[in-house]
């Protein structure tokens, strides 16, 4: 799904970005280009940043769980 339309920016580009080490809203919009011109999917790209770092957490607390 196209994210950022000013640069056609897609939600597989922006885990891209993040799988790569982008870990802030800044960072993405940086290795991505998306956010920098209208700032209209500003809000939707928190939510990935956001939603992934919810996802690292659990995976994180699960793996401590499993190791205890």
């Amino acid at each position: 799904m196209i994210v950022c339309h000013c640069q056609v920016v897609s939600d597989r580009t922006v885990a891209a970005s993040i799988a790569d080490g982008a870990r802030t809203l800044a960072e993405v919009c940086r290795a991505t280009g998306a956010g920098q011109t209208c700032g209209s999917c500003v809000f939707f790209l928190k939510r990935l940043v956001c939603e992934h770092e919810q996802n690292d957490a659990s995976y994180l607390l699960e793996a401590q769980s499993a190791a205890s």
